[in-house]
C-alpha cells in the first residue's frame, strides 16, 4: 500500500523512466511452440497447466512440452474456457466444442455443432467463451449462444455483439448500438445509464475494483469507471496514451494495478487513476508490442499471447535485471550513498535517486551518468562518509553526479579503510601495480605512499584484526604485508607449502572477522598459531570441498558465494544454517570479475553480463510456490511408438491420481518405456529439480536432477510404479505423483505356459518312471528266465496242439460250406430252371391263345368258335399258375434269405405281382423275360417297376436293383 501512495505522489507519463529493476522476460517462439503466429487467449487449469487459443489449434504448456491439438476443420481457435464441467471449451470459425480426456489420458475434441439449431450454424469466429451459473455462453460477432444441460439458445445482436465477460459476478455484454447489457432472468437487460461509452468502440474488459466498481477498458477510447450503473471517462495525463495505443485486453494484477495489453505498445502495468507504474515493450524483452491476450498465472506471472509468438514475464519474482545504460554494459560495482545508487559499469557510472521504499528495485526514475566517469570501471567504497571509484584512468571521488580525480596513477581496483574506527585515519587503494596508502587529512583523503617491495595487481585485498593487509592474486599467488616497528612493510607469501592446495586461484576475503581464503578445493581458514591454512570445518560441512570464487557476507550475517558459473547463499536465518542456490543467476554472472553487494535483505545487486541483477532475498525466501508433480506423457516404443498416457487420469480441474483398478496392461512386444514429467511452476524453471523410481523394479530414489524424462529397457513381466517428485532450490519438495503399470507375460511365461511345463515335468517323471520300471522287471524276468522256460515250452506244445484242433475244425468247416454252397448253387440252378420253365409255359400259352384267337377269327361256325373260346378262358385262369408261384416263392426265400418275406416286414404295402416283380428283378431277369412270366407287356414292367420304386419311396439317385440286392 506504501508503494501504491508513493505512485501516486509521483505520477508517470509514457515518456517517463519506467521501473529500475525489471523481471525477466521468457520468449517462446512459434518454432518452440510449433504452432501458429498469433494467441488469442490464454488459460490456466487447476494443476497449473497453460492453454493458448492459437491460429493452428490449442497449444497446452506444462512448464517443459508444448502440444498442440487442432479442430477437425483446421481453423483458428480465437477463445478458450474451462467450464465448470472442467471441460476446455474452444471457439473456431463455424466450430464450437470443448476437449476433454479420453480413456488413455489424451485430450479429444467433442464438437457441439449439431445442438446448435441448424439455421445458426453458420456464426463465423468465437470470439469469447464465458462460464457462468453452470452454463456456458459463446460469443460470436452476431450471436451469442448459451449452452445449459446439453442444449443451446441463440441470442443474436441487435447490430454487434462486441464483448462478453463476467465482472462482480454479473455477466456482462456490449451491443455497438444499444450499449452494454447484463443477462438476468434468461434475457439481456440494457443497463440504465447515460451512454458515456463511445459507439461503435466495443469494450475490451471490465475489471473489478470493488462490490460494485470496476474499471472499463475500451478499444480506442482508453479507460472508463464504473461505479453501479454510471459510467465515467477516466482523465490522466496518460488519457491520450490509452487512446492512441489500442487496448486489446486487460487484468487485475492486484488490488491497486492493472495490466493493460495493447496493439502497438506492449504492456502497462497502471493504478486505477491511469498512471503508469511499468512498461513491457520489445526494448525490455518483448518480441514484439501487439499484445493480443493476456493472463496472470497462479504465481503471478503474467502470460502475454502476442501477434507472432507467446512471452512469459515473471512479474511476482525475487530477481530483477537493472541495465544503467543504455549499451547494456557489465556490472562491475555498485553501492548506495546518500539516497542515490551507484552503479559502475563498462561503460561509466550511473547514478539514480532512491525513494524511501523496501524494495528499490521499484524506484521510478531516470539513471544519469556521472560526470568524468566514461569508460571502464572497477570498484567502489564509502570511507568516513566519502565516495570513492575506481576506474581505469585513476581514482575519484563522487560527489552528487560528479567524480573528481585524486590519484592519476593507472587502474584502481578498490579502497579499504585501514582501520575499523570512524574516522578512519587512512585508507589502503589497490591498483594494477600495488597497493597504496592515503592519509585522512583535513577531512580529505590525499595519497600518502605506495608499499614498498610489493609490486602486484591488488584486486583482493582483506585487513585482518591486526591491521596486516592480505592480497590475493589468482595467478601469482597470497600475501600478506605487516607493518614493522620502524613504520615499513614486509611481505610473506604463502602458496600450498602453508597449507593451500595450490598457488593459483586463491582469492582471500575478511567473513565474520576472521581471514578466509576461496581455493578451488573449498575454504580454507587462516590459523595464526601454526602460520599456515587449514580447511575449514565449518565451510566443509556445508560446502565441501567445491571450488569456491567470491564470498561476501550481508548484514545479517548470511554468506553469499559463487561456485563456477552459480550463486548461492548460506543463509543463517534459521538454527542450522542452509545453502539456497539461484539458479536463475547460473552463467549470468560477470565470470573473473564477481560482485555482490548485499544492501540490506530486500536489495542485494550482483553485477552481471548485461547490467545488474537484483534479489529481493527476504522475498525469494518465502516463495510460496505450490509444488506438483505431474506424469505428463507415458509411451512405449518398438515396431511402432504409441502413447500409453496423455497426461490426465481425471478431468482437467481434478486432482491428476491414478485409479489403481484401471491399471495400463502392456504386451511385452516392445523396446522401451519412456515417462515424461513436469511442474507447472513457470518464471524460475531453472529452479527444479526431479527425483524418481520405479517401485517393483528399483525401489531406490534417484539422485536429484533437472532431468524430466526417464526411460526403460528390457523390463520383466509384473506390475509396476513409477513415482516422480520434484523440489525446488529452497528445498521445498513435493508430493510424489505415480503411474502403475503391468507388463503381461510373454507367452511361455503366461499361467497356461506354466501348467504346461507342469504336466510336460509330471509327463517326464512318468517316463523316467516307466523306465524303471520296466528296467527292473527286465531283471527280474532274467533272474525268473530259467523257471519260465519249461511253462514256455509247455505253453508251446499246448498251443500247436490247439492250432492241430483248429485246424481240424477249419477243415470240416469248409467242408460244410462247401456243401451248402453246393445245395445253394443246386437250388439256384433248380430255380432258374422253374424260372425258366414258366417263361417258356408262359410264352407257349401266349402263342396258343394266338394262334386259336386266329384259327377262330377265320371260322364261321358259331358252335366251333364258342368251344374256342371256351378253350381260350381256359387258358387264361391262372389257378394253376398261382400253385407255381407258391412253389416259386418257397424255393426264392429258401435261397435268398427270406427276401420276400422281409420286403413284406418291411414295405407291408406290397402287392403279390409286386412281390413278384421285385422276386424277378432281384434275379437280375430282363424286362421282355420279365413281361412274359407276368403275362404283361414291356411297357407294363416299366410302369410296374416304376410304381414299385415310388412305394418304396427310393431316391433317384438309388438303384432298384442294387437296392433289392441290399435288403437283408
Amino acid at each position: 500500500m506504501k508503494l501504491f501512495l508513493l505512485f501516486l505522489l509521483f505520477p508517470i507519463s509514457a515518456f517517463c523512466q519506467n521501473t529500475i529493476g525489471l523481471p525477466d522476460v521468457t520468449n517462446f517462439y512459434k518454432q518452440s511452440y510449433n504452432g501458429g503466429l498469433q494467441n488469442w487467449d490464454i488459460k490456466q487449469d487447476n494443476n497449473g497447466i497453460i492453454y493458448v487459443a492459437n491460429n493452428e489449434g490449442l497449444l497446452s504448456f506444462d512448464g517443459k512440452n508444448w502440444n498442440l491439438y487442432p479442430l477437425p476443420n483446421k481453423t483458428i481457435v480465437r477463445s478458450i474456457e474451462i467450464g465448470f464441467d472442467n471441460r476446455i471449451y474452444v471457439g473456431g470459425q463455424d466450430e464450437l466444442g470443448y476437449f476433454s480426456p479420453s480413456v488413455n489420458g489424451q485430450l479429444q475434441f467433442h464438437s457441439l455443432i449439431e445442438l446448435i439449431p441448424l439455421k445458426d450454424r453458420a456464426f463465423g469466429d468465437v470470439w469469447d467463451i464465458i462460464s457462468y451459473n453452470r452454463s456456458i455462453f459463446i460469443r460470436s460477432t452476431n450471436k451469442i449462444f448459451k449452452l445449459s444441460n446439453e442444449k443451446i439458445a441463440t441470442f443474436k445482436a441487435t447490430s454487434e455483439w462486441a464483448y462478453l465477460d463476467v465482472c462482480n459476478g454479473k455477466l456482462y455484454a456490449h451491443d455497438y448500438k444499444i450499449g452494454l447489457l447484463h443477462f438476468e432472468n434468461d434475457l439481456w437487460v440494457t443497463l440504465p445509464t447515460k451512454n458515456v461509452l463511445p459507439l461503435n468502440d466495443p469494450i475490451t474488459s471490465l475489471l473489478s475494483i470493488g462490490k460494485d466498481s470496476a474499471i472499463v477498458t475500451t478499444l480506442r477510447n482508453g479507460l472508463y469507471s464504473m461505479i453501479g450503473t454510471n459510467i465515467s471517462k477516466i482523465m490522466s495525463v496518460n488519457t491520450a496514451l490509452f487512446e492512441n495505443e489500442r487496448i486489446f485486453s486487460a487484468l487485475s494484477i492486484n488490488k491497486e494495478w492493472l495490466a493493460i495489453a495493447t496493439s502497438n505498445n506492449g504492456v502497462f502495468i497502471i493504478d486505477h487513476s491511469g498512471n503508469i507504474i511499468q512498461s513491457f515493450t520489445k526494448k525490455e524483452g518483448l518480441q514484439n508490442n501487439n499484445v493480443l491476450s493476456i493472463l496472470l498465472d497462479r504465481q503471478q506471472n503474467l502470460w502475454l499471447g502476442l501477434d507472432n509468438g507467446i512471452d512469459l514475464i515473471a512479474y511476482n519474482s525475487a530477481i530483477k535485471q537493472i541495465n544503467p545504460s543504455a549499451q547494456d554494459g557489465s556490472g562491475y560495482t555498485a553501492i548506495v550513498h546518500n539516497s542515490q545508487l551507484y552503479l559502475g559499469t563498462t561503460n561509466g557510472l550511473f547514478s539514480v535517486a532512491l525513494p524511501k521504499i523496501n524494495d528499490l528495485s521499484f524506484s521510478i526514475a531516470p539513471f544519469i551518468s556521472v560526470e568524468n566517469t566514461k569508460g571502464q570501471t572497477w570498484g567502489m567504497a564509502v570511507i568516513n562518509n566519502q565516495l570513492f571509484l575506481g576506474k581505469h584512468e585513476g581514482a575519484f571521488e563522487v560527489k552528487g553526479n560528479t567524480a573528481t580525480p585524486i590519484s592519476v596513477s593507472t587502474g584502481y581496483w578498490n579502497f579499504v579503510p585501514l582501520s575499523n574506527t570512524f574516522p578512519s585515519a587512512k585508507m589502503i587503494a589497490g591498483n594494477y601495480k600495488n597497493v597504496e596508502i592515503f592519509d585522512y587529512v583535513n577531512n580529505h583523503f590525499s595519497l600518502s605512499k605506495k608499499i614498498d617491495g610489493f609490486e602486484e595487481s591488488s584486486r583482493f585485498i582483506a585487513i585482518d584484526e591486526n591491521d596486516n593487509i592480505w592480497i590475493s592474486h589468482p595467478y601469482h599467488g597470497l600475501y600478506k604485508i605487516s607493518k614493522t616497528n620502524n613504520e615499513n612493510y614486509t611481505t610473506t607469501i604463502y602458496t600450498n607449502k602453508q597449507g593451500l592446495p595450490s598457488i593459483l586461484n586463491n582469492h582471500v576475503y575478511k567473513i565474520k572477522n576472521e581471514i578466509v581464503v576461496a581455493t578451488e578445493k573449498g575454504i580454507y581458514t587462516f590459523k595464526k598459531d601454526k602460520n599456515i591454512f587449514e580447511p575449514s570445518d565449518f565451510y566443509r560441512k556445508i560446502l565441501g570441498d567445491q571450488s569456491v570464487r567470491y564470498l561476501k557476507e550481508d548484514e545479517s550475517g548470511n554468506i553469499w558465494f559463487i561456485h563456477e558459473k552459480s550463486v548461492g547463499v548460506i543463509d543463517f536465518s534459521a538454527k542450522i544454517p542452509t545453502v539456497i542456490n539461484l539458479p536463475e543467476l547460473n552463467n549470468k554472472m560477470l565470470s573473473g570479475f564477481e560482485f555482490i553487494y548485499p544492501l540490506n535483505g530486500n536489495n542485494i545487486f550482483l553485477g552481471g553480463e548485461k547490467g545488474f541483477y537484483h534479489i529481493n532475498f527476504e522475498k525469494y525466501k518465502q516463495a510460496a510456490t505450490s509444488l506438483q508433480a505431474q506424469i505428463r506423457k507415458v509411451k512405449i516404443t518398438g515396431k511402432i511408438e504409441e502413447i500409453l498416457f496423455g497426461g490426465y487420469f481425471k478431468d482437467i480441474n481434478e486432482k491428476q491420481i491414478q485409479n489403481e483398478d484401471k491399471l495400463t496392461h502392456v504386451n511385452k512386444d516392445w523396446k522401451s518405456i519412456q515417462f515424461q514429467f513436469s511442474a507447472s511452476v513457470f518464471g524460475s524453471f531453472s529452479n527444479l529439480q526431479y527425483s524418481y523410481r520405479l517401485k517393483g523394479f528399483d525401489e531406490i530414489w534417484s539422485k536429484w536432477s533437472e532431468k524430466t524424462e526417464k526411460e526403460y529397457t528390457n523390463l520383466p513381466a509384473g506390475t509396476f510404479y513409477f513415482e516422480v517428485k520434484v523440489r525446488n532450490n529452497l528445498g521445498k519438495e513435493s508430493e510424489a505423483a505415480s503411474y502403475a503399470f503391468k507388463i503381461l507375460p510373454m507367452w511361455y511365461q503366461t499361467i497356461l505356459a506354466r501348467i504346461f511345463y507342469l504336466v510336460l515335468v509330471l509327463i517326464i517323471l512318468s517316463v523316467l518312471y516307466k523306465w524303471q520300471e520296466r528296467k527292473f522287471n527286465s531283471q527280474k524276468r532274467k533272474f525268473e528266465d530259467e523257471q519260465l522256460k519249461l511253462e514256455e515250452e509247455k505253453k508251446r506244445l499246448l498251443y500247436i496242439h490247439e492250432l492241430e484242433l483248429k485246424k481240424t475244425e477249419g477243415e470240416l468247416t469248409a467242408l460244410r460250406n462247401e456243401k451248402l454252397e453246393a445245395e445253394i448253387n443246386f437250388k439256384n440252378a433248380e430255380l432258374a430252371s422253374s424260372a425258366m420253365h414258366l417263361v417258356k409255359k408262359g410264352e407257349l400259352l401266349s402263342k396258343s391263345k394266338t394262334d386259336l384267337t386266329h384259327v377262330m377269327k377265320g371260322m364261321d361256325n358259331p358252335q366251333a368258335v364258342g368251344e374256342l373260346k371256351k378253350m381260350i378262358k381256359n387258358l387264361n385262369e391262372d389257378d394253376k399258375m398261382d400253385k407255381e408261384w407258391e412253389s416259386f416263392s418257397k424255393h426264392f426265400d429258401t435261397v435268398h434269405s427270406q427276401f420276400l418275406v422281409l420286403l413284406k416286414e418291411i414295405h407291408p404295402t406290397v402287392t403279390g405281382n409286386e412281390m413278384k416283380l421285385c422276386a424277378y428283378l432281384r434275379m437280375n431277369l430282363s424286362t421282355k423275360e420279365i413281361a412274359q412270366l407276368m403275362n404283361i407287356s414291356a411297357r407294363g414292367v416299366e410302369i410296374g417297376r416304376y410304381r414299385l420304386r415310388k412305394k418304396l419311396q427310393l431316391e433317384t439317385s438309388i438303384s432298384l436293383f442294387d437296392y433289392l440286392i441290399g435288403l437283408k
